[in-house]
């Protein structure tokens, strides 16, 4: 007897945001992310950058905004974050500032973001330990004081990069189903009711 046929999962679409300052990295994790690439002098983004990304063994595809950390960019950046379904905020673990920046991000999404949404917490540049100036207990106690994912990353050595981005693929809540009827055999059949849409339908 042949095994039940199993319906394909619908590839999950899911918008993905980076948040953070100037200078943390944010496009360079994006970069050496989606297109394997590093490159030491990394132009500033103005405005916001768009790339996509398919996860395969996850069925997501990310939709990703690389957003500016300029102070003039500030007002610009909830047009990008709002429908997103996850968020990665990004600080230099050499940069007290850029983590305290950090934080006003995790408090302006945690006011004005979605509920739902899939927070994460990037202390990028960990290639530069030697130059650390946030330490990975402070910045980890201040994500599970938050319920922020957290992760260490180096964009220069891909360190955790893709760790990163595929944890986040896999936190993202699961659509469902619609419900289906199955004959045996694997073949599909439709429910009476649209059936008899059909059969009323003028041709």
């Amino acid at each position: 007897m042949a095994a039940p046929v199993s319906e394909l999962a619908q590839q999950q679409t899911a918008k993905l945001v980076l948040l953070g300052e100037m200078g943390s990295g944010k496009s360079s994790l994006v970069l050496r992310y989606v297109k394997g690439q590093f490159f030491d002098y990394q132009a500033s983004t103005v405005g916001a950058a768009f790339l996509t990304k398919t996860l395969p063994d996850l069925n997501v595809k990310f939709e990703i905004w690389d957003t500016a950390g300029q102070e003039r960019y500030h007002s610009l950046a909830p047009m990008y974050y709002r429908g997103a379904a996850a968020a990665i905020i990004v600080y230099d673990i050499t940069s007290p500032d850029s983590f305290t920046r950090a934080k006003s991000w995790v408090r302006e999404l945690q006011r004005q973001g979605n509920p739902a949404m899939i927070m994460a917490l990037a202390g990028n540049k960990a290639d530069l330990e030697s130059q650390r100036a946030v330490s990975v207990e402070e910045a980890q106690a201040y994500a599970a004081e938050n319920g922020l994912y957290y992760l260490e990353t180096s964009a220069k050595t891909a360190a955790n990069v893709n760790e990163l981005f595929e944890e986040i693929a896999r936190k993202l809540p699961k659509p469902e189903a619609a419900p289906r009827q199955v004959q045996g055999g694997g073949i599909v059949l439709e429910n009476q009711q649209a059936q008899d849409r059909r059969k009323g339908a003028c041709c």
